[in-house]
Formats: structure tokens, C-alpha cells, sequence
């Protein structure tokens, strides 16, 4: 254990151990419900329409397409070339660069360090083939059949920055991303409306299912 220890919190693994350690806890707490795991949906430059090679890629999004990392959430990515990236320097550092003098072994290490990106990118994209199959099964029905149903907040919270909202159609269930109108804040378990889709950011805008409920205000009577 110490060994381990002392392999992974060493360079060059360390900066491999730091992210892979970030991307685990940001899984984690995503699990939970802590944060709001827009990874999973798009929310960090994936929207459904870039699981296609096809379309217009940009940003991180197409550096990733380009590196065949696309059409998955930009925290899974990072976490997969994190983890393989990890293991070359890992077994690297044991196997042959502890037995090397400490000068040699900064030089050589940060060597191995960049050239593990290569094959931690190369395996990743591997992984990521049947992963982004599923993701493209996955995606929901046209957007416009779904307008008007009722869902239910499934995130701590949804404002105009941030929500997701969980609707009922049919089968499995879908998982949204929603945004309220400003100065309307909802919280889990609160039902909801969608009223309109944002293709460009392919979320929802929704309202408290309440509300579309109350009666329209009277219009003014004519007199005779």
C-alpha cells in the first residue's frame, strides 16, 4: 500500500492521480445529487445534435471530435484519459523509473507523462464506440411531441442558469435539462410544464404545472 502510495503521489504520476481524483468526486457527488451532472446530458459542450461527426463542432467539443473522443459528456472523457493515462505512468514509474536516479528520472518522467497521452486518447476513443452508441439510442423523441407534458424537478434546484426535470413518456422516462423564467426558483419534487424547447442549448423552459392550471383573468365587459 505504501508503495502504491508513494507511486502514485510521486511525478509523474501525480498530476494524472490529481485529475483522476477530481473526476471520480465529481461522479460521485453527481450520484448523490450534489451537484448537477450536466456532464451526463450535453451541458458541457455535447448537445444530442454532436453525437453526429457530422455537425459543427467547436470549442472543446471539437478538439475532442477530432481527437474520435466525441458525442460523449466532456467529464466522462476526461475521466477515461485520465484513468489510462494514469496507468502507463503508473506502471512506468514503477517498473522502471524508480530504480533511476532522481535527476534522470524528473526528465524521463516528464517525458512519459506526455507521451501517455497518446496512448490514454487512443485506448479512450476505443471505450467510448459502444458508449456512444448507447448515448445515440438514448436520445429522446422529437422534441416538439413533447411540449406541453408535465414532469417533475429531479435536480436540488432549477432557475435560469441550471435544472433538470424528469417526463413520462412512456417507456423509460427522459431526463431534461430545464431552465425557469427569471426570479423563478424550483426545487425537487416540484411539478412542472414544458412550454418551450432552445434548440441551439437543447434544453426546456418550463413553468410550475400550478400555474398553467389557474384560470385566465376576465377580460373587460362591453357595456351595452
Amino acid at each position: 500500500m505504501l508503495e502504491f502510495l508513494s507511486v502514485a503521489l510521486h511525478w509523474p504520476t501525480l498530476p494524472y492521480s490529481i485529475v483522476l481524483g477530481f473526476s471520480v468526486a465529481y461522479w460521485l457527488l453527481a450520484a448523490t445529487g450534489i451537484v448537477d451532472a450536466d456532464g451526463l446530458h450535453g451541458g458541457d459542450g455535447f448537445h444530442h445534435g454532436e453525437l453526429h461527426h457530422g455537425g459543427d463542432a467547436h470549442g472543446i467539443s471539437g478538439m475532442f471530435a477530432r481527437l474520435g473522443l466525441g458525442g460523449a459528456p466532456v467529464m466522462l472523457v476526461v475521466a477515461l484519459v485520465a484513468f489510462f493515462g494514469w496507468t502507463v505512468t503508473y506502471f512506468g514509474h514503477l517498473l522502471f523509473l524508480q530504480n533511476v536516479a532522481a535527476p534522470v528520472r524528473w526528465g524521463l518522467g516528464s517525458v512519459l507523462a506526455a507521451v501517455a497521452l497518446v496512448p490514454g486518447v487512443i485506448v479512450s476513443a476505443v471505450v467510448l464506440r459502444p458508449i456512444r452508441r448507447l448515448l445515440l439510442k438514448l436520445r429522446p423523441v422529437e422534441q416538439a411531441s413533447i411540449l406541453g407534458r408535465a414532469g417533475v424537478i429531479a435536480s436540488p434546484h432549477a432557475d435560469t442558469t441550471t435544472g433538470r426535470a424528469t417526463v413520462d413518456d412512456g417507456g423509460a422516462g427522459l431526463i431534461l435539462q430545464v431552465r425557469t423564467a427569471p426570479g423563478t426558483t424550483l426545487i425537487r419534487g416540484d411539478r412542472v410544464l414544458l412550454v418551450d424547447y432552445d434548440a441551439a442549448l437543447n434544453l426546456y423552459h418550463v413553468i410550475r404545472e400550478q400555474e398553467a392550471l389557474l384560470p385566465a383573468a376576465p377580460g373587460p365587459r362591453l357595456l351595452p
